[in-house]
């Protein structure tokens, strides 16, 4: 994983803020200083914030969770994109659908319909219809592909979200905090942190910022993945010695429904 310093971070212009006046005060412990109208962050602290997201990214991810890469604005598409591919994981790109998380069922039955539309492509069936019928299906998947592409084999809900700009995919960050999943995201001054589970407070806007935490993200993601078999043989090992028993009454933990059984089923609908 890359080195998280403070030198490297302000290479990248991390420390850039927004104007003083589109801040949130909330930000304000994150704030350093101001600087000709514009507020300056504290590197020191986002060098720690940035650590204990990785931290965090690698957990779920030794464990074999899934960490959902979010970033809508123009300057983090394309990293959004590159990052998410290169670590394995799904990513969205496009305008955030309401409903991605809240809904999943539906966003599956959407994304079983870009399956069969793509399947009409290769099995012989563009051989039995019109131009036109053609033309109505290539225009549908091309729709489908563009929104959830980026999400097509995420069979069940994230572990976690991790996005660019707080404020833009707001959208998301609420359906996140009403099904309990925890937001990863990048903060500007002008967010709001008390919405995020682990906020990495840094410029939003600038490119190298952008790539800089979001690749430090990945790293962390291809390290946890990477360290999921030592942790199946240390959860084998740990169920093989332990034993449940007490006087001779053995306690069946499927007797209430827990919240980790519940996500379960969500994600077998």
């Amino acid at each position: 994983m890359p080195e998280i310093n403070i030198q490297n971070l302000l290479l990248a212009g991390c420390h850039f803020g927004h104007i003083t006046r589109r801040w949130n005060p909330k930000m304000k412990k994150y704030i350093f200083m101001e600087r000709n109208g514009i507020h300056i962050i504290d590197l020191n602290k986002t060098a720690q914030l940035l650590t204990q997201a990785t931290d965090e990214v690698s957990r779920i991810t030794r464990q074999g969770g899934t960490i959902l890469f979010v970033g809508t604005k123009k300057q983090a598409k394309d990293i959004i994109k590159i990052e998410a591919n290169r670590c394995g994981m799904p990513y969205v790109t496009e305008r955030w659908l309401g409903g991605t998380l809240t809904n999943f069922i539906t966003i599956k039955k959407s994304i079983k319909r870009l399956k069969n539309l793509e399947k009409k492509a290769t099995d012989g069936t563009y051989d039995m219809v019109s131009k036109k019928e053609i033309l109505t299906i290539e225009r549908e998947k091309e729709k489908l592909e563009r929104v959830l592409g980026g999400i097509r084999d995420m069979a069940h809900l994230p572990e976690s979200l991790y996005l660019v700009d707080a404020k833009k995919e707001d959208i998301a960050i609420r359906e996140a905090n009403r099904l309990g999943i925890p937001v990863i995201a990048i903060l500007d001054t002008n967010c709001d942190p008390d919405l995020v589970d682990f906020p990495i407070p840094s410029n939003d806007d600038a490119f190298k910022a952008i790539n800089l935490i979001t690749h430090t993200i990945a790293e962390a993601v291809i390290e946890g993945k990477a360290g999921q078999t030592e942790f199946s043989a240390a959860v084998q090992k740990e169920g093989n010695e332990k034993e449940v028993s007490e006087s001779g009454k053995k306690y069946k933990e499927e007797e209430y429904a827990t919240d980790e059984e519940i996500r379960t089923e969500l994600r077998d609908q």
